[in-house]
């Protein structure tokens, strides 16, 4: 579909379909290694920051939904008064600003929860605050006024529709453009089940090949009968995890430990949607521990990162995505090099580069933010794990987090290493630092009361060394 402001909704606006991107990560994790470890060499925990206050409870809570505007105004009062605006901008626009940062939703995306749509404007302005730019949502006719155009859009873009935006290169979004529909989603992870099964004209034959070793033992299928083939196979080693490619939320994925479970499974899975964005089989990980490393780049200025994903509980009780904690450190892949990792994380950082550089070889892709999450656990046979969970080309639930570290680096040019979370919330008395910059405290139509901010815990100057220890 062509991207013109006709069919491109207002930034967030609600769409009849779902699909196309995982906005929150999945809660199984998946990925192979060409060693086996029987045991985790490294204890992984979740560590999460230690942070002090609480929501006043006295603050009113008055909800203004708007669009683009940060969650200063969905939760009104003196308390949110002294929270920090992410952008600096406190809803001005620049003057004099040299171009425009545009935020807009990709048509055919999946629709996006209030929270989620703030959390993007958030970070969105915030890129326009870094670049000296004014910020507007959603594509209009009256293009930039002669000003240079820099897109955020909440997806990855197809080359297709990069061209007709004039999107020709990193430096004009943040996010990425894929050459093909299927890289927008976690189909193009695992290789078919062999020469034979059934795939789309856009497969990407040598793709699976050239991640192998950076992904778990697992296939993609786009019939029913490659699907129980890959099933035959992989249960051979345990346990089978069920994803459909399009699945967000962690939401529609199981577990099956028969060939008859997968045949069930099928039957409710719809047949277009196998044959058009195809199924997911891999082995399944139990105590998994789910790690991001990634890069950003803006204006030349680079950053790498790595993390650990938290949990946390939504308001029906159940396990989802909470945010990340990051180390962001001042420069691009070669930046991680010098700091002192674990061998559980220099493992996960060394494949999520080979994702990184199997992607890079392909024309018509390119991206300023690459992040991939990386699960590692143990398969039901006893075996230790690790890989690459899905490639996120776009902007992701930890993009906050790293765009506050840009920030801090730009205050401070001495500043290498950062220490920063991105931070989801469920219910009504979510503890929130002193120095955090929200971007949604209220309710949301789907999800309920929830809070999302970002808060940097740790600045730190001059050479990285012992600074860049690994704390898991």
């Amino acid at each position: 579909m062509a991207l013109t402001s006709a069919n491109c909704l207002p930034f967030g606006a609600k769409r009849g379909s779902k699909g196309g991107r995982q906005r929150s990560l999945p809660l199984v994790g998946r990925i192979r290694v060409g060693v086996h470890l029987r045991k985790n060499p490294n204890a992984i925990a979740l560590q999460s920051n230690r942070i002090a206050g609480r929501w006043p409870e006295h603050s009113p809570r008055k909800r203004v939904f708007r669009f683009g505007r940060i969650a200063a105004e969905t939760a009104m009062g003196s308390a949110m008064d002294e929270g920090r605006d992410m952008t600096g901008l406190s809803g001005k626009q620049p003057s004099g600003a040299k171009g425009v940062v545009v935020a807009f939703s990709v048509p055919g995306g999946e629709t996006i929860y209030t929270h989620e749509r703030e959390t993007v404007a958030a970070v969105a302005r915030t890129i326009a605050a870094l670049k000296g730019f004014a910020f507007r949502e959603g594509l209009s006719d009256g293009g930039g006024d002669g000003r240079r155009l820099y897109f955020v859009p909440d997806d990855s873009l197809l080359a297709v529709d990069a061209l007709q935006l004039g999107i020709n290169g990193p430096d004009d979004l943040f996010g990425g453009v894929v050459p093909w529909r299927l890289a927008t989603t976690k189909a193009i992870t695992h290789k078919l089940v062999d020469g034979s099964a059934a795939r789309p004209k856009e497969w990407p034959a040598g793709f699976g090949r050239a991640v192998g070793a950076a992904v778990l033992p697992g296939y993609t299928a786009f019939s029913r009968d490659d699907a129980l083939r890959a099933a035959e196979r992989l249960l051979q080693l345990g346990l089978v995890r069920f994803k459909p490619p399009r699945a967000s939320r962690g939401r529609d994925q199981h577990t099956a430990a028969t060939v008859a479970d997968i045949e069930r499974l099928l039957e409710r899975y719809p047949s277009s949607d196998l044959r058009e964005y195809g199924l997911v089989l891999e082995t399944e990980l139990r105590d998994i521990v789910t790690l991001s490393i990634g890069r950003t780049a803006i204006d030349g200025t680079s950053v790498a990162y790595y993390g650990v994903q938290r949990m946390t509980a939504d308001n029906a009780g159940q396990p989802v995505y909470g945010g990340s904690d990051l180390v962001v450190v001042r420069g691009g892949w070669e930046a991680l090099d010098g700091l002192q990792l674990s061998p559980a994380l220099s493992l996960a950082v060394a494949q999520a580069r080979i994702y990184d550089a199997a992607m890079d070889g392909y024309p018509g892709f390119f991206a300023s933010r690459r992040n991939y999450d990386i699960g590692q656990g143990v398969d039901s046979s006893g075996i230790w794990r690790s890989g690459v969970l899905e490639a996120s080309w776009r902007i992701g639930g930890s993009s906050s987090a790293e765009l506050a570290a840009m920030d801090a680096m730009k205050r401070d040019p001495d500043v290498q290493i950062v220490h920063v979370s991105a931070v989801k919330q469920f219910g009504s008395t979510a503890h929130l630092p002193l120095n955090a910059a929200i971007h949604f405290h209220g309710e949301d139509p789907e999800e309920g009361q929830i809070t999302r901010y970002t808060v940097v815990t740790q600045a730190i100057r001059g050479p990285v060394g012992e600074a860049g220890r690994s704390s898991f």
